[in-house]
Order: C-alpha cells, then sequence, then structure tokens
C-alpha cells in the first residue's frame, strides 16, 4: 500500500520532467528550423568535463543557440547563466529558463555579483557546464563586443578544473534584429575556439583582454584568414 502511495505521488513529477524535455527538444527543434545552427569546433571534438563557455551576447535566444550546437551527451550537463530579473517575469519565462533548460539564475544590482560567481564557481565544482555571456548585457552597439566584465576572471581563477572555452554566435542579431517582430531566417554558427588557459599571476587586465580576443579570434572573416583546422557538425 505504501509502494502505491510513493508511486502515485511520484507520477506529478515524472510526468512534469516528461513536459520540460519535450519542450527542450521543440525549442532545439524550432531553433534548428528558423537558424540551420551548426557547431564548428577550432580545436576538436568537445569532451564531457565541467566547461565554462564564454560568447558574445546580441539577444535573449543566444543561450538557445550555444544549447543547441552543443552534442545531446553535453547538452544534458550544461546550464545557461542567466538574470532572474528577466526569467522570472513572467510563468512562461519561468517554465522555460528555470525548468526546461536549468538556468543558473543570478541576480544583478550591487552587491550580488560575489553571490553570483559563487553559484558558478559551485555548479562547476559538481561537475556541471555554464555557458556566461561576459560582457554583462546584450550587445545592441556596432562593436563586436563590449568589455568584458571581472566576473568571468574570478570564477575561472576560482575553477582550475574547468575547461574555459570561447564561443563567437555568428548572423543571429541578424536573425533576430534589433525592433523588429517576426525572426529572419537565416543560417547561424556557432564558433566554438580552443580552451584558454589560466596563466598563474596574471592580471584580471591582462586575462580578460585575452578573453575577449580568444572570442574576436572566431569571426569568420579572421578564420578565413588565419584557416584553423576546423571541425564543423550539426547535431539534431
Amino acid at each position: 500500500m505504501h509502494h502505491a502511495s510513493t508511486d502515485a505521488s511520484a507520477r506529478p513529477a515524472r510526468r512534469y520532467r516528461a513536459l520540460t524535455r519535450t519542450a527542450a527538444l521543440v525549442i532545439v527543434g524550432m531553433a534548428s528550423l528558423l537558424t540551420g545552427v551548426r557547431a564548428r569546433w577550432t580545436a576538436g571534438e568537445p569532451t564531457a568535463s565541467p566547461t565554462l563557455y564564454f560568447a558574445n551576447h546580441t539577444s535573449h535566444g543566444d543561450f538557445v543557440l550555444v544549447w543547441a550546437a552543443l552534442p545531446p551527451t553535453l547538452r544534458r550537463m550544461t546550464r545557461p547563466v542567466a538574470r532572474a530579473d528577466y526569467w522570472l517575469r513572467s510563468a512562461l519565462r519561468r517554465f522555460i529558463g528555470r525548468d526546461v533548460f536549468r538556468a543558473l539564475l543570478v541576480h544583478s544590482g550591487a552587491g550580488m555579483a560575489h553571490e553570483s560567481v559563487e553559484l558558478m564557481v559551485q555548479a562547476l565544482s559538481k561537475g556541471e557546464s555554464l555557458v556566461v555571456f561576459p560582457e554583462g548585457t546584450r550587445n545592441t552597439t556596432d562593436d563586436d563586443l563590449l568589455p568584458f566584465k571581472s566576473g568571468l576572471f574570478h570564477v575561472a581563477m576560482s575553477s582550475p578544473g574547468a575547461q574555459l572555452v570561447p564561443v563567437w554566435i555568428e548572423n543571429l542579431r541578424r536573425v533576430l534584429p534589433k525592433g523588429g517582430v517576426l525572426p529572419v531566417p537565416l543560417a547561424c554558427t556557432v564558433h566554438f575556439g580552443a580552451p584558454i588557459v589560466c596563466v598563474p599571476g596574471e592580471s584580471k587586465v591582462d586575462f580578460l583582454a585575452r578573453a575577449q580576443a580568444a572570442v574576436l579570434a572566431l569571426r569568420p572573416e579572421h578564420a578565413r584568414d588565419n584557416a584553423p583546422s576546423v571541425i564543423q557538425a550539426n547535431h539534431p
């Protein structure tokens, strides 16, 4: 009797987990249909180890594309880092951000930076991977990147066991133009670079400059000039 009661009480949770998995597949499918998202790995296929993916940021759909570009086995261990004030604003956003993508929700504002860093360090120490956008906000300027915030430096220095992988998201700004009502179907590519390493004694300024340069180096025009070896992959 007790066993039957326990099984019955667990059914809603199982159904909800199934719903979130289905929603994730639907969202990834829609992103793939709209953008034809594909991954390009300049340093070989990724490994299932804790990784901090740091990328350029132009839209609220960025983390969906990075997540969709990963192999399915890595998606299950990868969480986007996102602002709580945006993703908790409505029931739909909470469902997508918190439940479907298991986003690590952080709070912005004075005094919250240290807490955000601690949450990211803890997640990486547990074997999870994270997608972060070190510009701190969406870039709506004509510049390729905004200056990186210091959080990336502090997380990297406190997580020696994590890989630090630069990412460049190509074309999403044109798919979701500023002020546009509907997305424009265009092919998007997510470029994953070779991991960078922390240098003992390196200053925050030097590390952030090097991290920013690693992301910018993945731009298609730069890649063509330097012709790196590239592995291209499409993941359903």
